[in-house]
């Protein structure tokens, strides 16, 4: 049986898992929205040429990172890649 193009469970399992997998999904939609967020008020701190407002900013972007690796939702070498782009755009740019 077919319901909007979304084969249904047969098992209540299964329900279980569809809801937990919607909520998993949304809430890691809601956190890689914000790490967005975060570095692009970074790069503005750092285009504007706010050094000591960026470093703060990237000292909390840092930390936010790294909780979305532990929690599985984003890969550690992807964290890893970020942090190290976004400090060396903090050190490269003349104050």
């Amino acid at each position: 049986m077919l319901t909007k193009g979304i084969k249904m469970p047969i098992l209540h399992a299964s329900y279980k898992d569809i809801k937990k997998s919607a909520k998993k999904a949304l809430r890691n939609q809601s956190v890689q929205s914000e790490l967005k967020t975060e570095a692009k008020k970074f790069l503005e701190l750092i285009s504007s040429k706010k050094m000591e407002e960026a470093k703060t900013q990237l000292n909390y972007l840092i930390s936010q990172l790294d909780k979305a690796k532990s929690k599985g939702i984003i890969h550690k070498n992807t964290a890893s890649r970020k942090i190290a782009r976004l400090t060396r755009k903090l050190k490269v740019t003349p104050a």
